[in-house]
Protein backbone atom coordinates (compact mmCIF):
# COMPACT_ATOMS: atom_id res chain seq x y z
CA UNK A 1 0.00 0.00 0.00
CA UNK A 2 1.30 3.21 -1.06
CA UNK A 3 1.90 6.20 2.10
CA UNK A 4 -0.67 8.35 -0.30
CA UNK A 5 -3.41 5.56 -0.14
CA UNK A 6 -2.67 5.22 3.45
CA UNK A 7 -3.33 8.62 4.14
CA UNK A 8 -6.47 8.70 2.50
CA UNK A 9 -7.87 5.49 4.23
CA UNK A 10 -6.90 6.85 7.50
CA UNK A 11 -8.86 10.43 6.30
CA UNK A 12 -11.71 7.76 6.26
CA UNK A 13 -11.93 6.65 9.16
CA UNK A 14 -12.16 10.04 10.65
CA UNK A 15 -14.47 10.72 8.20
CA UNK A 16 -16.44 7.40 9.37
CA UNK A 17 -16.19 8.70 13.23
CA UNK A 18 -17.08 12.21 12.42
CA UNK A 19 -19.81 11.43 10.05
CA UNK A 20 -21.66 9.22 12.66
CA UNK A 21 -21.46 12.48 15.10
CA UNK A 22 -22.85 14.94 12.85
CA UNK A 23 -25.95 12.07 11.55
CA UNK A 24 -27.05 11.92 15.62
CA UNK A 25 -26.86 15.19 16.12
CA UNK A 26 -28.66 16.35 13.27
CA UNK A 27 -31.68 13.68 13.94
CA UNK A 28 -31.98 15.51 17.48
CA UNK A 29 -32.23 18.60 15.62
CA UNK A 30 -34.07 17.36 13.16
CA UNK A 31 -37.06 15.69 15.88
CA UNK A 32 -37.41 18.92 17.32
CA UNK A 33 -37.85 21.52 14.28
CA UNK A 34 -41.06 22.16 12.51
CA UNK A 35 -41.54 19.23 9.49
CA UNK A 36 -40.41 19.45 6.06
CA UNK A 37 -42.79 20.63 3.55
CA UNK A 38 -41.81 19.23 0.30
CA UNK A 39 -43.69 22.97 -1.33
CA UNK A 40 -41.63 24.81 0.82
CA UNK A 41 -37.65 23.70 0.72
CA UNK A 42 -36.55 26.71 1.60
CA UNK A 43 -38.94 27.74 4.80
CA UNK A 44 -38.46 23.95 5.85
CA UNK A 45 -34.36 24.46 5.65
CA UNK A 46 -34.27 27.72 7.57
CA UNK A 47 -36.42 26.16 9.95
CA UNK A 48 -34.04 23.39 10.44
CA UNK A 49 -31.01 25.71 11.28
CA UNK A 50 -33.16 27.69 13.96
CA UNK A 51 -32.30 24.14 15.91
CA UNK A 52 -29.02 24.72 17.44
CA UNK A 53 -28.68 20.76 17.52
CA UNK A 54 -29.08 20.55 13.54
CA UNK A 55 -26.86 23.41 13.12
CA UNK A 56 -24.27 21.71 15.20
CA UNK A 57 -24.91 18.30 13.18
CA UNK A 58 -24.11 20.35 9.74
CA UNK A 59 -20.74 22.10 10.89
CA UNK A 60 -19.71 18.50 12.60
CA UNK A 61 -20.69 16.90 9.07
CA UNK A 62 -19.11 19.86 6.90
CA UNK A 63 -16.05 18.73 8.93
CA UNK A 64 -16.53 14.84 7.88
CA UNK A 65 -17.04 16.31 4.27
CA UNK A 66 -13.60 17.38 4.27
CA UNK A 67 -12.03 14.30 5.85
CA UNK A 68 -14.33 12.27 2.56
CA UNK A 69 -12.86 14.82 0.03
CA UNK A 70 -9.33 14.01 1.15
CA UNK A 71 -9.86 10.52 1.32
CA UNK A 72 -11.15 10.67 -2.21
CA UNK A 73 -8.47 12.25 -3.59
CA UNK A 74 -5.84 9.95 -2.24
CA UNK A 75 -7.00 6.31 -2.19
CA UNK A 76 -9.41 4.39 -4.46
CA UNK A 77 -13.42 4.97 -4.16
CA UNK A 78 -14.19 1.18 -2.76
CA UNK A 79 -11.72 1.17 -0.48
CA UNK A 80 -12.66 4.61 1.11
CA UNK A 81 -16.31 3.64 1.22
CA UNK A 82 -15.36 0.28 3.10
CA UNK A 83 -13.69 1.91 5.77
CA UNK A 84 -16.16 4.91 5.92
CA UNK A 85 -19.34 2.36 5.81
CA UNK A 86 -17.11 -0.36 8.34
CA UNK A 87 -17.79 2.82 11.08
CA UNK A 88 -21.25 2.11 11.06
CA UNK A 89 -20.48 -0.85 14.04
CA UNK A 90 -20.36 2.27 15.62
CA UNK A 91 -23.79 3.99 15.40
CA UNK A 92 -26.00 1.29 17.73
CA UNK A 93 -23.43 2.25 21.06
CA UNK A 94 -23.16 5.69 20.24
CA UNK A 95 -26.92 5.71 19.79
CA UNK A 96 -27.40 4.13 23.05
CA UNK A 97 -24.90 4.97 25.26
CA UNK A 98 -24.17 8.08 24.08
CA UNK A 99 -27.19 9.86 22.84
CA UNK A 100 -30.02 7.84 24.63
CA UNK A 101 -31.72 6.70 21.75
CA UNK A 102 -34.27 3.35 21.76
CA UNK A 103 -32.09 0.54 19.95
CA UNK A 104 -33.57 -2.56 19.95
CA UNK A 105 -31.68 -5.85 19.28
CA UNK A 106 -33.19 -6.05 15.78
CA UNK A 107 -31.30 -2.81 15.43
CA UNK A 108 -28.23 -4.63 16.74
CA UNK A 109 -28.54 -7.54 14.61
CA UNK A 110 -29.09 -5.64 11.41
CA UNK A 111 -25.92 -3.10 12.11
CA UNK A 112 -24.04 -6.02 12.64
CA UNK A 113 -25.20 -8.10 9.27
CA UNK A 114 -23.81 -5.01 7.93
CA UNK A 115 -21.03 -4.99 9.05
CA UNK A 116 -20.32 -8.66 8.45
CA UNK A 117 -21.31 -7.25 4.85
CA UNK A 118 -18.64 -4.84 4.38
CA UNK A 119 -16.04 -6.52 6.38
CA UNK A 120 -16.68 -8.95 3.13
CA UNK A 121 -16.06 -6.80 0.48
CA UNK A 122 -13.05 -5.12 2.40
CA UNK A 123 -11.44 -8.59 2.25
CA UNK A 124 -11.74 -9.04 -1.53
CA UNK A 125 -10.87 -5.50 -2.72
CA UNK A 126 -7.14 -7.00 -3.79
CA UNK A 127 -4.29 -5.09 -5.11
CA UNK A 128 -6.47 -1.75 -5.23
CA UNK A 129 -4.41 -0.62 -2.41
CA UNK A 130 -1.52 0.62 -5.49
CA UNK A 131 -3.13 3.94 -6.61
CA UNK A 132 -6.28 6.15 -6.10
CA UNK A 133 -7.80 5.20 -9.43
CA UNK A 134 -9.43 8.50 -10.58
CA UNK A 135 -9.62 7.81 -14.14
CA UNK A 136 -13.15 7.43 -15.71
CA UNK A 137 -15.11 8.00 -18.67
CA UNK A 138 -17.19 10.85 -18.65
CA UNK A 139 -20.32 9.24 -20.16
CA UNK A 140 -20.38 6.58 -17.95
CA UNK A 141 -20.25 8.85 -14.80
CA UNK A 142 -23.09 10.79 -16.00
CA UNK A 143 -25.13 7.82 -16.69
CA UNK A 144 -24.61 6.13 -13.40
CA UNK A 145 -25.23 9.40 -11.41
CA UNK A 146 -28.25 10.31 -13.50
CA UNK A 147 -29.55 6.56 -12.49
CA UNK A 148 -28.91 6.59 -9.09
CA UNK A 149 -31.02 10.60 -8.90
CA UNK A 150 -33.97 8.88 -11.07
CA UNK A 151 -33.88 6.26 -8.28
CA UNK A 152 -33.93 8.37 -5.42
CA UNK A 153 -36.91 10.50 -7.26
CA UNK A 154 -38.73 7.53 -7.77
CA UNK A 155 -38.44 6.64 -4.01
CA UNK A 156 -39.75 9.88 -2.92
CA UNK A 157 -42.20 9.81 -5.34
CA UNK A 158 -43.46 6.03 -3.85
CA UNK A 159 -43.92 7.84 -0.80
CA UNK A 160 -46.00 10.83 -1.10
CA UNK A 161 -48.24 11.61 1.91
CA UNK A 162 -46.11 9.86 4.27
CA UNK A 163 -47.06 6.38 4.63
CA UNK A 164 -45.62 4.27 7.80
CA UNK A 165 -42.63 3.27 5.35
CA UNK A 166 -41.69 6.62 4.58
CA UNK A 167 -38.69 7.33 7.08
CA UNK A 168 -36.89 4.23 5.79
CA UNK A 169 -37.89 4.72 2.24
CA UNK A 170 -36.92 8.44 2.61
CA UNK A 171 -33.29 7.46 3.86
CA UNK A 172 -32.28 5.15 0.55
CA UNK A 173 -33.60 8.08 -1.22
CA UNK A 174 -31.03 10.33 1.05
CA UNK A 175 -28.31 7.49 0.63
CA UNK A 176 -28.55 7.32 -2.99
CA UNK A 177 -28.10 11.15 -3.68
CA UNK A 178 -25.11 11.02 -1.50
CA UNK A 179 -23.72 8.34 -3.30
CA UNK A 180 -24.23 10.17 -6.34
CA UNK A 181 -22.41 13.36 -4.67
CA UNK A 182 -19.94 11.37 -3.39
CA UNK A 183 -19.05 9.38 -6.86
CA UNK A 184 -18.71 12.85 -8.47
CA UNK A 185 -16.36 14.00 -5.81
CA UNK A 186 -14.61 11.59 -6.92
CA UNK A 187 -14.41 12.26 -10.76
CA UNK A 188 -13.46 16.06 -9.27
CA UNK A 189 -10.87 15.07 -6.98
CA UNK A 190 -8.18 14.97 -9.77
CA UNK A 191 -8.63 18.95 -10.83
CA UNK A 192 -9.10 19.53 -7.17
CA UNK A 193 -5.19 18.10 -6.70
CA UNK A 194 -4.53 20.14 -9.99
CA UNK A 195 -6.33 23.47 -9.95
CA UNK A 196 -7.00 24.07 -6.23
CA UNK A 197 -10.64 25.79 -5.51
CA UNK A 198 -10.94 26.38 -9.36
CA UNK A 199 -12.50 22.86 -9.09
CA UNK A 200 -15.47 24.62 -7.82
CA UNK A 201 -16.45 26.25 -11.19
CA UNK A 202 -16.47 22.61 -12.59
CA UNK A 203 -20.07 21.17 -13.85
CA UNK A 204 -18.73 18.13 -11.33
CA UNK A 205 -19.34 21.18 -8.05
CA UNK A 206 -23.02 21.75 -9.29
CA UNK A 207 -23.86 18.36 -9.41
CA UNK A 208 -22.25 18.02 -5.93
CA UNK A 209 -23.82 20.66 -4.36
CA UNK A 210 -27.62 20.21 -6.25
CA UNK A 211 -27.51 16.58 -4.96
CA UNK A 212 -26.15 17.18 -1.11
CA UNK A 213 -28.55 20.06 -0.59
CA UNK A 214 -31.34 18.28 -1.91
CA UNK A 215 -29.92 15.04 0.05
CA UNK A 216 -30.30 17.09 2.82
CA UNK A 217 -33.85 17.79 2.89
CA UNK A 218 -34.58 14.30 1.88
CA UNK A 219 -32.77 13.28 4.71
CA UNK A 220 -34.09 15.51 7.12
CA UNK A 221 -37.46 14.06 6.38
CA UNK A 222 -36.62 11.10 6.88
CA UNK A 223 -34.82 10.92 10.32
CA UNK A 224 -38.14 13.51 11.46
CA UNK A 225 -40.46 10.47 10.82
CA UNK A 226 -38.54 7.10 10.83
CA UNK A 227 -36.51 5.03 13.51
CA UNK A 228 -33.46 7.04 13.88
CA UNK A 229 -31.11 4.12 13.97
CA UNK A 230 -32.74 2.57 11.07
CA UNK A 231 -33.14 5.44 9.36
CA UNK A 232 -29.04 6.29 9.88
CA UNK A 233 -27.94 2.51 9.21
CA UNK A 234 -29.98 2.61 5.68
CA UNK A 235 -28.91 5.94 4.29
CA UNK A 236 -25.65 4.91 5.12
CA UNK A 237 -25.27 1.47 4.03
CA UNK A 238 -27.94 2.81 0.58
CA UNK A 239 -24.95 5.89 -0.11
CA UNK A 240 -21.54 3.14 0.72
CA UNK A 241 -23.54 0.57 -1.28
CA UNK A 242 -23.50 2.50 -4.60
CA UNK A 243 -20.28 4.36 -3.88
CA UNK A 244 -18.18 1.10 -3.97
CA UNK A 245 -19.79 -0.73 -6.64
CA UNK A 246 -18.79 2.73 -8.71
CA UNK A 247 -15.46 1.74 -8.20
CA UNK A 248 -15.47 -1.47 -11.13
CA UNK A 249 -18.28 0.50 -12.82
CA UNK A 250 -17.14 4.20 -13.35
CA UNK A 251 -13.15 4.28 -12.01
CA UNK A 252 -11.91 1.43 -14.04
CA UNK A 253 -11.38 -0.89 -10.49
CA UNK A 254 -10.72 -4.41 -11.03
CA UNK A 255 -13.20 -7.09 -10.41
CA UNK A 256 -11.14 -9.86 -7.41
CA UNK A 257 -9.20 -12.58 -8.64
CA UNK A 258 -10.96 -16.12 -8.87
CA UNK A 259 -14.35 -17.29 -8.60
CA UNK A 260 -14.55 -17.69 -4.83
CA UNK A 261 -13.67 -14.11 -4.47
CA UNK A 262 -15.70 -12.79 -6.48
CA UNK A 263 -18.90 -14.84 -4.79
CA UNK A 264 -17.22 -13.39 -1.34
CA UNK A 265 -17.88 -10.18 -2.53
CA UNK A 266 -21.51 -10.68 -4.05
CA UNK A 267 -22.18 -12.46 -0.63
CA UNK A 268 -21.13 -9.19 1.01
CA UNK A 269 -23.27 -6.56 -1.28
CA UNK A 270 -26.18 -8.84 -0.37
CA UNK A 271 -25.53 -8.73 3.49
CA UNK A 272 -25.26 -5.21 3.10
CA UNK A 273 -28.68 -5.33 1.72
CA UNK A 274 -29.99 -7.88 4.20
CA UNK A 275 -29.18 -5.39 7.06
CA UNK A 276 -30.12 -2.40 5.75
CA UNK A 277 -33.91 -4.22 5.58
CA UNK A 278 -33.18 -6.00 8.75
CA UNK A 279 -32.79 -3.10 10.52
CA UNK A 280 -35.97 -0.79 10.49
CA UNK A 281 -38.51 -2.47 13.36
CA UNK A 282 -41.15 -4.81 11.78
CA UNK A 283 -44.11 -3.73 13.61
CA UNK A 284 -46.16 -0.69 12.52
CA UNK A 285 -46.85 0.68 16.29
CA UNK A 286 -42.80 0.98 16.48
CA UNK A 287 -43.05 3.73 13.73
CA UNK A 288 -46.07 5.49 15.18
CA UNK A 289 -44.35 7.60 17.93
CA UNK A 290 -41.70 8.72 15.27
CA UNK A 291 -43.92 10.17 13.07
CA UNK A 292 -44.21 14.07 13.09
CA UNK A 293 -47.41 15.51 12.63
CA UNK A 294 -47.57 18.00 9.29
CA UNK A 295 -48.15 21.59 10.80
CA UNK A 296 -50.70 23.80 9.29
CA UNK A 297 -50.64 26.06 6.43
CA UNK A 298 -49.92 29.40 7.56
Amino acid sequence: MSLSVATGLLLALCCAVVALLGFLFKQRGAVGAPAVQWRHPLRSTGALFANRWWTLGIVVAIGAWVFHVGALALAPISLVQSVIAGGLVLLTPLADRVFGLSVTRRDWIGVGITAAGLALLAATLGDEARSAHRSFDSATLWLYVAVLTIAAVACCGAVVGDTRRAGPVLAVAAGLLWGGSDVTIKAGSGDLIDHGLLVLLTPQAAVVTILSLVGLVVSARSLQIGPPVAVIAITSAAANVVTIAAGPVVFDESLPDGTAALIARLVGFTLIVAGAVLTPGPAETELEPAAAPEPAAP
